[in-house]
């Protein structure tokens, strides 16, 4: 497996994704942007979202418990595991004692988290991937890159390509609108003849054992509704209390991932069809994962579990828009994939994604629930440190950096040395040529610098007052 290093440098040189990701995330932060504005007061209602995850984490058992009642005497059967393991040996099992050849799968980051779409290969169940987005990264045989939108790496041009490849019977005018004739085509039959139909959950409402699932297509109803088997992996922080806390936190999710003020296709599904029902599926199980969520709360994570999976950060993170999601490596992508990351797949494998942050802050000042990023990506470097993971070379670096800096004098001459230098090797260019430069000035410049220190310039206008 390639490092994270390996994965941005490949990231970096590929001119056709950083046109995709920039297109995607650019209209993205217009849009919410927008939305922001037309809210009112959004600030209290960021406030009032992230109470609402507060509230539920710290009596998290009650309200799942609370769920499970509502959810069984709905009709529902519920299923706990707590590893990712344990979620795809019962969704396999259920889908065997159905006797399903094929699934329908609407978009489920959980479902990628806990590996189900190779679960179900391994199994030798078929899959149909129901979202456009997903359908895609299917035919690609890819990941998906982003949690919103996971194709968002690909260009129209590349989609088109792709679809005349893998379709049976593609589009031939090179429009939107024909490209998504063609994945309605392909889609359609398939999604209405799967055995069962798997889904996530955007939201589990407490006090009446319904799920909500929001899309922008609604691929979801169709995928889930037709099938005998209605089957629902969602991690165990979906919980909200009720429905009137579901359509807050709605509103929240809409605005901030595509500045929408609501998402075109919003559902909650309350047990299977019953008696008199038109239509539904006969039977519904809902797998409540834990998955390294209640071990969190143990390690100090328990703010990470407001995450409503938005995407704001990633579409704000100036890393992120220059590499997009496939050089993170896990799940999970950008600043809330660097704090979920080595939680979910441990510190040591993943120790270079905490250290990919500028720590400049929009990501937190763009999350609805208020997670403090930053605080949380300096708590994995610290840890990291601690433990001893960082390589030598940069230990013995910053060692050395620690030993001057609690010299001022020593420090202030070194730097006020390498300043003047940096500045006269400016003047021809020659400073990208500087021992360790490298990975600087391979993809930027070193603008010349000042020929003093900001501190020298300080001193040095305060004594011309």
């Amino acid at each position: 497996m390639s490092s994270f290093k390996e994965r941005a440098d490949a990231a970096l040189a590929d001119p056709i994704l950083k046109i995709a990701v920039e297109r995607t995330a650019g209209t993205a932060e217009a849009k919410r942007a927008v939305a922001v504005d037309a809210f009112p007061d959004f600030e209290a209602a960021r406030d009032r979202a992230a109470a609402i995850k507060d509230h539920v984490v710290a009596h998290l058992g009650a309200y799942l418990e609370q769920f499970e009642a509502n959810a069984v005497a709905a009709g529902a059967c519920v299923h706990w595991a707590s590893t990712a393991d344990e979620a795809c040996r019962i969704v396999i099992d259920i889908c065997k004692a159905a006797g399903a050849k094929s699934v329908a799968r609407s978009k489920s980051m959980l479902g990628e988290e806990i590996g189900l779409p190779h679960a179900l290969a391994e199994a030798g169940i078929g899959r149909v991937e129901t979202d456009l987005a997903e359908h895609i990264i299917q035919l690609a045989d890819e990941r998906p890159s982003h949690i919103i939108w996971p194709a968002m790496h690909k260009t129209r041009e590349q989609v088109s390509a792709l679809f005349k490849a893998k379709h049976r019977s593609p589009h031939e005018e090179e429009t939107i609108a024909a490209m998504a004739e063609s994945a309605r085509r392909e889609l359609r039959t398939q999604m209405l003849g799967a055995d069962v139909g798997i889904s996530g959950a955007n939201f589990l409402i407490a006090d009446t054992g319904a799920i909500c699932t929001v899309t922008n297509e609604g691929n979801a109803e169709l995928s889930l509704v037709p099938p005998r088997v209605h089957i629902v992996t969602a991690g165990i922080e979906k919980i909200v209390p009720s429905m009137p806390h579901a359509i807050h936190m709605l509103r929240m999710l809409a605005r901030s991932a595509t500045g929408a003020a609501l998402t075109q296709y919003t559902t909650f599904y309350t047990g299977p069809k019953r008696a008199g029902d038109r239509d539904g599926p006969e039977e519904m199980h809902i797998v409540l994962v834990d998955n390294g969520r209640t071990k969190m709360r143990a390690e100090g994570l328990t703010e990470m579990l407001r995450c409503i999976r938005c995407g704001a950060c990633m579409n704000h993170c100036v890393v992120f828009r220059q590499i997009g999601g496939h050089a993170y490596g896990g799940t999970y992508p950008g600043p809330m994939g660097s704090v979920l990351t080595p939680a979910l797949d441990g510190l040591k494998q993943s120790r270079d994604l905490p250290n990919a942050c500028t720590l400049n802050g929009k990501c937190q000042e763009v999350c609805p629930v208020r997670i403090p990023l930053p605080t949380l990506l300096r708590g994995w470097r610290e840890k990291s440190w601690r433990e001893g993971l960082e390589p030598t070379s940069m230990r013995w670096g910053l060692g050395l950096w620690a030993w001057v800096a609690r010299r001022p004098a020593l420090y202030r001459l070194g730097t006020g040395m390498a300043v003047r230098a940096m500045h006269m090797l400016g003047r021809k260019g020659w400073i990208s040529t500087l021992p360790l430069a490298g990975g600087w000035t391979r993809y930027r410049d070193i603008p010349r610098p000042a020929a003093q220190t900001f501190m020298a310039q300080y001193k040095k206008e305060e004594r011309r007052k």
